[in-house]
């Protein structure tokens, strides 16, 4: 069951964290995003070692964007917030997993989740529908 509400972590404590995390060759690790009281499977994403302390240190999601070689912070642009409920990586410390509250919609095409391709019938389908236009999540 995951927490509550998610308490920012103390120095100390990020430095025990980003210990157990094992980055790629690129400082890199990968985030399964996942609706923390449904379970659904919202998104994956990466973090460096900045994001990842920014996430322990102030509660608030940031990843690291590989197409623009820099840290975001989830729905800086569209208002479509995650709210950390509970910070989990795997057994071998090369996977994190975070349980969040999903103001909007995760995926930057206006769909609930980024996983709407499906192999059904011998075909790809696309199985969720568009809950808001990408031209309007980006309005400046």
């Amino acid at each position: 069951m995951p927490n509550k509400e998610f308490k920012p972590l103390s120095s100390q404590s990020i430095k025990k964290v980003l210990k157990r995390i094992v980055f790629d060759r690129k400082g890199l690790v990968p985030v399964i995003v996942q609706q923390y009281n449904s379970g659904e499977v919202l998104m994956l994403a990466w973090m460096n070692k900045d994001a990842l302390t920014e996430t322990l240190k102030t509660g608030s999601i940031c990843y690291y964007s590989r197409s623009r070689n820099s840290l975001w912070h989830k729905g800086e642009q569209s208002g479509q917030i995650q709210e950390l409920k509970d910070f989990r990586f795997d057994c071998d410390g090369d996977t994190i997993l975070l349980q969040v509250e999903q103001t909007g919609v995760a995926c930057h095409t206006g769909r609930q989740n980024c996983f709407f391709n499906a192999v059904r019938d011998d075909k790809v389908q696309i199985i969720e529908k568009i809950k808001m236009q990408p031209k309007d999540l980006y309005r400046k």
